[in-house]
């Protein structure tokens, strides 16, 4: 396999971090010489390995959005890392539904949102590949699937927080700057989730609620509800918690998607536009076929000796023109369940001893149906298919055919089910104890399983042939006009004579029926030791070691017949007879983006012909497996053990009648890998392993002093590290060509995403209830990983170069993952908190939140696998400019708030394919609401409001040099998913 150069060196940031490590070990010697004045912030933070106090009577439970907001303020002054803090506003009472949801109130964090509900966050700039998620100080990956246009079935590192019911959990706590203690992995943020223990608590406790929740796209009615109960016994010694969250949401999405853009000769295509007409469709004018069409002269130039010149202009201009590859309306009808189950068990035999028990179980359902009316034949590719004809065209100046009439079009109604269900299981232990005086350990062991399923994947489509008369109209991109026209037989298609089911590809491409049921685990197994030596009154030293086996595991099945290497898609068998002989018996009529046409009833064909037997039966052959040639790429599995251990000093004092504290230490850790897939061709590929291990020291530094009182100045400085997917990493997962001597594969020597960074942080905090704060930070990223083609010897990529039926150690054109050079990013970011208590009357009771962020990063991007020069763009995930505001009002009854958040437009795909240069997703402002009033202590009434605005997901394609064109915003999907409100009742006891 391909071995990238490691081209790592010593920067002038390393030694600047060595001389920072001086002047701290200076300031540690000063410590010494001083006794610290006794400050709330000098306690240790929530890392620490520290037991419990044995007497709780000053445990105080606070409650309301501005009691949460004051025990975050207080959580984020005492700690000495850079962390911002999310508490819950009572007993098993978070601020929003949703935890990403929460998260974006963060400075620096912007989420992506799926069906109108957070699912994804990007951290300063940095997506969700960058970041680690620890749920109960363990890390863990929960993962879904979704839509195609949203990413599909997320088969990397980043975490999606829709799987949890944002109740289930006591607090959120984002990490910006890293210390030796916190484990490795993470260039943006570590998450850390909590959820509750009964320790938590002074004794029995109990509450919950139940809520009808409404959307105003499905107009359906549906339960949410939580219940937490608590107790301890035996003087406080022993306690047990149990929470449970439940609830069912309907979401429908109506959208418009292109797919991609692309121009008439794409691909290698022999040309999809077959004549044109300048009089309005009378009379057509021939487009003559590109012989030279795979080096892709038809795209550039007509005046290659080995092709024809193109003589008529308007023809060269209409073959180079961008079309939408599928122009298509989606209806998406997607019903969820959540279920979420979190105990805990706790017991102190004795004031220095702390046993913690904790389990969590959820499970998150998400069946969707997706119902589709395309223009086909506009994705062929390859000779001899039927071409259409093209008239009352436009085609603007950046060479986009944005709107045009068509005759001999072929269209498909297509219905799509997805049985999606993400099953999170976690069990952990923790041992805290104090062993006299000075020490105390910690220890956790746990470990966690992620289960991606996805059962059924079903593709069925009807098709009509040479249909004239179609059109689209995309002058407005986000809402396009299609006329479907007529077909052959004089039909519209609402009628089932304009459809049929064809096994055929005499006229077009055949009808699907197309079975991928595939699975996703992922799963964590850790081990963690941290000890705590107060050598001095100022000076604590830690010591650490914990280890992490992180396993992945894809699995894709395809359908095939007899050949069980050869998997296949379109319609076979008796069961295409038995359908044309009624076609209106297994169709339903359906009304998307204002047409009504039929799509396939896959209820009715599932239970009629049992496509889903995985056998074969009297109307055909659905069997799958994951051997046969194009599932056999999506069966992949990998193991990562990381080892580690840290070394780190904390220490605080007085700098004259300043109080200053801080940590250094070093984290030195080793990676081994173990990767599995796939290698060879479909005859002869077999499966192969590949072992590799790497080492990293990462050193850190953090340190706050107290210039002023209440006004902190934070400086954190660290080397840090990303690991690659697991998925990018293995061997496979592409396709081998012996005849065009090309290999497209996965690279097991991936290094890490490494980078030195450097905070800076003002805070004032001039009451309990209020801060305003100032960061600046920078990170210099050594590397990104992309996809590069070259050349290498079958010998160079571990191949015998006899199991790929060659003579001899030849050369191969190798698409792979690499290790390419990275870039600086920088940023600042801004927050205020306040309560407007100056304010007369009922004013007196609101508040606000305000919190704005700026990020530039550039990265040299190869746009395609075999680009010799690169793009500068902005840095995937990236949204410049972002930006949250919270105004609330609490008073003794009534409370509400409303909630915005602003995020810049991103690039988030690069190379998507069609010779594209990105995907990427429009700026979006999404507004939330909630207001509760208290009937009494125990009840209170609840209204709550997500995505209000109805805010669109509104993505873009972007071309930069592709085959001349330069269209840098053409619809790639946009689609609205409803109004979601919430109405019910909250009890505690």
């Amino acid at each position: 396999m391909l071995k990238p150069t490691d081209a790592r060196t010593a920067s002038t940031f390393t030694k600047a971090l060595a001389l920072s490590a001086s002047v701290a070990a200076i300031i540690l010697a000063a410590g010494g010489l001083y006794v610290a004045p006794a400050m709330a912030q000098d306690a240790a933070p929530a890392a620490a390995p520290t037991a419990a106090p044995a007497d709780d009577s000053t445990l105080v439970i606070v409650t309301g959005f501005r009691g949460s907001l004051q025990t975050a303020i207080s959580e984020k002054k005492r700690s000495t890392d850079m962390i911002d803090v999310i508490k819950s506003e009572d007993i098993g009472q978070f601020p929003d539904l949703n935890l990403a949801e929460s998260l974006q109130r963060i400075p620096g964090v912007s989420i992506d949102r799926d069906g109108g509900e957070g699912k994804q966050i990007t951290v300063r700039g940095l997506n969700s590949e960058f970041s680690r998620t620890r749920l109960n100080g363990l890390e863990a990956l929960a993962t879904t699937g979704s839509k195609d246009s949203s990413g599909g079935t997320n088969r990397g590192r980043g975490f999606d927080f829709n799987v949890f019911a944002a109740d289930l959990f006591n607090s959120l706590t984002v990490r910006k700057s890293l210390s030796a203690e916190i484990e490795e992995g993470s260039l943006g943020a570590t998450v850390d989730l909590q959820t509750a223990r009964p320790f938590d608590y002074k004794g029995f406790t109990m509450a919950g609620s139940l809520q009808a929740g409404y959307n105003d796209a499905s107009k359906q009615t549906e339960p949410r509800g939580t219940f937490m109960i608590s107790n301890r016994w035996a003087d406080g010694k022993l306690g047990a918690l149990l929470s449970v969250a439940y609830g069912t949401r309907t979401v429908i999405e109506d959208s418009t998607n292109t797919t991609r853009w692309e121009n008439a000769y794409a691909n290698g295509n022999a040309g999809r536009i077959g004549s044109y007409s300048t009089d309005g469709g009378q009379t057509f004018i021939p487009v003559k076929p590109c012989i030279n069409n795979s080096a892709n002269q038809c795209n550039t130039t007509e005046t290659n000796s080995k092709n024809p010149v193109l003589t008529d202009p308007e023809a060269l201009k209409i073959s180079h023109a961008l079309h939408p590859r599928i122009p298509r309306y989606n209806h998406f009808e997607t019903d969820q369940e959540r279920l979420g189950i979190t105990a805990a068990f706790q017991m102190r035999p004795n004031p220095n001893t702390l046993f913690t028990l904790e389990g969590m179980y959820a499970t998150f359902g998400s069946n969707r149906d997706e119902w589709e009316i395309e223009g086909i034949s506009f994705s062929r590719t390859g000779a001899g298919f039927p071409k259409s004809s093209v008239y009352d065209y436009t085609i603007d100046n950046e060479g986009t055919m944005t709107k045009a009439s068509f005759n001999d079009v072929d269209i498909r109604a297509e219905h799509r089910y997805d049985e999606l269900k993400t099953t999170f299981q976690q069990l952990n232990l923790t041992w805290d104890q104090n062993w006299g005086d000075r020490l105390t350990s910690k220890l956790l062991i746990g470990a966690s399983d992620s289960l991606q399923d996805n059962p059924e994947q079903t593709t069925f489509t009807f098709e009509s042939y040479n249909v004239d008369g179609y059109s689209y109209d995309y002058s407005d991109m986000t809402h396009p006009v299609f006329n479907y026209g007529t077909s052959s037989t004089g039909c519209s298609p609402d009628q089932a004579c304009y459809w049929t089911y064809s096994s055929s590809k005499t006229n077009g491409d055949a009808s699907l029926i197309r079975l991928r049921p595939q699975s996703v685990e992922n799963s964590f197994a850790t081990a963690k030791l941290d000890l705590k030596y107060e050598l001095t009154d100022n000076i604590d030293i830690k010591f650490g070691a914990s280890s992490k086996k992180y396993e992945f595991t894809s699995i894709e099945y395809g359908r095939y017949t007899t050949d069980p290497l050869t998997r296949v898609e379109d319609a076979s068998g008796a069961i295409v007879s038995a359908i044309n002989s009624d076609i209106a018996g297994y169709s339903e009529t359906v009304t998307v983006g204002g047409n009504t046409y039929l799509i396939p009833n896959l209820d009715k064909i599932r239970d009629t012909f049992d496509y889903n037997c995985n056998c074969s039966n009297a109307y055909g052959d659905f069997k799958v497996n994951t051997t046969n040639s194009s599932s056999r790429a999506g069966n992949r599995n990998a193991e990562e053990v990381d080892t580690g251990y840290y070394l780190q000093a904390d220490f605080k004092g007085q700098l004259g009648s300043m109080p200053f504290r801080g940590n250094i230490g070093t984290r030195e850790v080793r990676t081994r890998t173990t990767v599995s897939g796939y290698v060879g061709t479909s005859a002869g590929s077999k499966l192969t392993t590949i072992h590799r291990s790497y080492t990293d020291s990462l050193p850190s530094m953090n340190v706050m002093i107290e210039p002023l009182e209440n006004v902190y100045v934070r400086f954190a400085a660290a080397k840090t590290m990303a690991r690659p997917t697991l998925l990018s990493m293995t061997p496979g997962g592409g396709s081998i060509s012996t005849t065009n001597k090309t290999i497209t594969t996965g690279n097991p020597y991936l290094d890490p995403t490494r980078a030195n960074t450097m905070d800076l942080s003002v805070e004032w905090y001039p009451d309990k209830d209020s801060l305003f704060t100032v960061g600046l930070f920078e990170k210099d990223l050594k590397s990104y990983i992309q996809s590069r083609a070259q050349n290498f010897k079958l010998s160079e990529l571990g191949y015998n170069y006899a199991d790929l039926g060659e003579t001899s150690d030849v050369e191969y054109l190798v698409t792979t993952p690499v290790n390419t050079p990275g870039g600086k990013l920088k940023g600042f970011e801004i927050n205020l908190q306040k309560p407007f208590t100056f304010l007369p009357g009922f004013l007196s009771h609101t508040g606000g939140i305000l919190n704005y962020t700026h990020v530039e990063s550039k990265i040299q991007y190869y746009t395609s696998a075999s680009a010799t020069t690169t793009t500068e763009a902005d840095l995937l995930g990236l949204s410049p400019e972002a930006w949250n505001a919270t105004l609330y009002y609490e008073g003794e009854k009534l409370s509400g708030r409303v909630a915005a958040s602003y995020r810049d437009g991103y690039l988030s795909q690069l190379s998507p394919g069609s010779s594209a240069d990105f995907w990427g997703k429009h700026k979006t402002l999404n507004f939330d609401a909630q207001m509760t009033y208290k009937i009494n202590k125990q009840l209170t009434l609840v209204l709550e409001g997500i995505n209000l605005t109805n805010e669109p997901d509104d993505r873009y394609i972007a071309y930069n040099t592709a085959q001349g064109n330069t269209a840098q915003n053409l619809l790639y999907d946009y689609g609205t998913s409803g109004r979601q409100y919430y109405l019910g009742l909250r009890y505690k006891y």
